[in-house]
C-alpha cells in the first residue's frame, strides 16, 4: 500500500497529513479555510486518493502560510509514497462550464512550474485567488515533478480554479499509477 503520513510544524502553520495513494478518493480536509478544504477533497476525490489532512495556520494574517505549507507537505507525503515502477506522465484537458483547464505533469524529480492563467477575481470567498499559484508552486517543488497548468477559456474565477485541482487530481493518478516495470526513463531512475 503507497500510504504515508506526515507532520509539519513550524512557527506559521502545524499540520498533519495522511495520504493513500491507492484509495478510494476519500477525503477529511480541515485548512481552516473552506474553499481550500473544499479543492483538496476534489482533488482526493478526482485522483482516487484517501485524504486526511488536518491544518492550524496563522489565518488570522491571511492564507499564504496555510496554502505553501499544505502544498509543501502534501508534495513530500507523495514522493515519499513512490518507490518506482511508476507510469511518470499524466495530463488532461478539463471542462468545468464554461472553464477549460488543461493540466500536463510528469514525475521526473525535476520540478517546474509552469502556470498560465488569468483568475479574474482576487478573491474567492475570503480566498486569494493569487495562492493557487503558490500553493501549485510548492507541491510541484516538493513532489519533484514538472508541472504545467494553462487555463484554456473562463470567466468564472471558481471554475477555473476548481478545474485546476479536478484536473490535478486526475493527472497524477494516471502519472502514479503503477506499471510493474522498470522506471520509465532511459536513464534508469526517476525521483
Amino acid at each position: 500500500m503507497r500510504k504515508k503520513t506526515i507532520t509539519r510544524t513550524t512557527n506559521e502553520t502545524d499540520i498533519g497529513l495522511t495520504i493513500n495513494l491507492d484509495g478510494e478518493g476519500m477525503a477529511e480536509v480541515n485548512t481552516g479555510c473552506g474553499f481550500m478544504d473544499h479543492m483538496l477533497t476534489l482533488f482526493a476525490f478526482h485522483g482516487g486518493f484517501n485524504l486526511s489532512l488536518a491544518c492550524k495556520g496563522d489565518t488570522k494574517v491571511d492564507y499564504h502560510h496555510t496554502a505553501e505549507d499544505v502544498g509543501i507537505v502534501l508534495g513530500k507525503a507523495i514522493r515519499e509514497c513512490l518507490s518506482g515502477g511508476i507510469n511518470r506522465y499524466g495530463s488532461i484537458i478539463l471542462p468545468m462550464d464554461e472553464a477549460l483547464v488543461l493540466i500536463a505533469l510528469d514525475v521526473s524529480g525535476r520540478p517546474y512550474l509552469a502556470f498560465d492563467a488569468q483568475i479574474p477575481s482576487q478573491k474567492v470567498g475570503v480566498f486569494d485567488t493569487e495562492l493557487v499559484e503558490e500553493f501549485m508552486r510548492a507541491f510541484s517543488n516538493n513532489l519533484g515533478c514538472t508541472l504545467h497548468i494553462k487555463q484554456l477559456s473562463g470567466k468564472n474565477s471558481h471554475h477555473i480554479i476548481e478545474a485546476m485541482f479536478k484536473g490535478l487530481g486526475r493527472a497524477l493518478k494516471e502519472a502514479v499509477r503503477e506499471t510493474g516495470g522498470g522506471e520509465a526513463s532511459t536513464k534508469g531512475i526517476l525521483l
